[in-house]
């Protein structure tokens, strides 16, 4: 009796399930997480340098100008990255372009540090990415 039913319920699929077996809302959700998660811990590890020395990628120009000092610079750069994601978690409609903006800063300060093109060419990647979710964004973000 129960393999009966379980047939029915099995030909029976809701918009919703649709739209959660998309290939597209599949995507987003990835998209999503990763720009939540990777921004918050970045901007946490400025605070512990657990995963490198964030001060090595600020150039000599971005640090003689800046009225605190560097430190104290990537500090700030880590609470605006932690803000970010959880901008991500709570309206990826609006946050992911912040991220998208934010990312572009940071390829544009990386092509002023020499040895550091490949790490502003990935990050041009995560602004692509960044794009993409805010797209997505539109159609599967409804709050």
């Amino acid at each position: 009796m129960n393999t009966t039913v379980d047939q029915i319920h099995a030909g029976v699929s809701t918009d919703a399930d649709k739209v959660a077996s998309s290939p597209a809302y599949q995507a987003y959700r990835i998209l999503h997480f990763g720009f939540v998660v990777a921004p918050i811990l970045a901007g946490l590890d400025k605070f512990f340098h657990l995963l490198v020395n964030w001060d090595q990628y600020l150039p000599r120009v971005v640090a003689n100008m800046s009225p605190v000092p560097p430190h104290t610079l990537m500090l700030v750069v880590g609470v605006i990255e932690i803000v970010a994601g959880i901008g991500v978690a709570i309206k990826p409609r609006i946050f992911a372009y912040v991220v998208a903006a934010w990312l572009a800063v940071i390829i544009i300060n990386l092509l002023l540090v020499p040895g550091y093109f490949d790490i502003a060419l990935r990050d041009f990647g995560l602004l692509l990415a960044a794009l993409a979710l805010g797209a997505l964004s539109q159609q599967f973000d409804r709050r």
